[in-house]
């Protein structure tokens, strides 16, 4: 009986590791499943992302929209809204520069960089109006406080007015900031790019003499 026993519980051990090694060799396979559909997930969600997130592959030099145009390209979230409107900024009487633009604009995203520049330099004496086109209501006629007023159906679009509220710059384009520069020189009063790099407003002399 003794014999009998033993050899049963050797038989009922043997059973139970077979089971055990079995279990583990399911679960092993299970892993192994489990490992291969994840790969073919990635996989998948990999190849399908450029409809998933239509603006994550958008860049500077496509047409694609992928946020405002000032904080991705310029890194200038002061921008937008601008600090006046139109009609405060001649309330006041100051100049202006007005910007027309998209935010899926290959050659707006390029020129944010410009727009920036204006401001780090004129943004204190002069209202920047950074006007999206999208936001411009379709009327048969605007008024002259009125960014509609001014716009001439192309994009990026750069107007200067001053204090009087008179057009004295418009450019269609990536214009240079050159240019723009050399036009709210005149408007402040300030020395020409040939005699100063730096923005340096001419002295009460210099002033009288130029009238003599």
């Amino acid at each position: 009986m003794g014999i009998i026993a033993l050899e049963g519980h050797k038989i009922f051990y043997t059973k139970n590791c077979l089971n055990i090694l079995t279990l583990l060799i399911m679960k092993s396979r299970y892993r192994l499943r489990l490992q291969i559909c994840l790969v073919f997930l990635i996989v998948a969600l990999t190849s399908l992302s450029p409809w998933l997130t239509p603006g994550a592959y958008a860049g500077i030099d496509d047409d694609r929209l992928d946020g405002n145009i000032f904080v991705v390209y310029a890194g200038n979230g002061s921008l937008v809204p601008p600090r006046l409107n139109l009609a405060e900024t001649f309330q006041r009487k100051i100049p202006a520069i007005i910007v027309y633009y998209l935010d899926d604009s290959s050659d707006c995203k390029q020129f944010a960089a410009i727009v920036s520049r204006f401001q780090e330099f004129y943004g204190r004496a002069a209202s920047i109006i950074p006007v999206t086109v999208d936001s411009i209501p379709l009327k048969s006629s605007y008024r002259p406080d009125e960014p509609g007023y001014y716009y001439r159906g192309g994009v990026p679009q750069t107007v200067v007015l001053d204090q009087q509220g008179k057009v004295v710059y418009d450019g269609l384009g990536n214009v240079k900031y050159e240019d723009v520069d050399d036009v709210l020189r005149k408007v402040f009063e300030l020395l020409p790019r040939s005699e100063s790099v730096e923005l340096k407003r001419r002295s009460f002399n210099e002033f009288n003499a130029e009238l003599r």
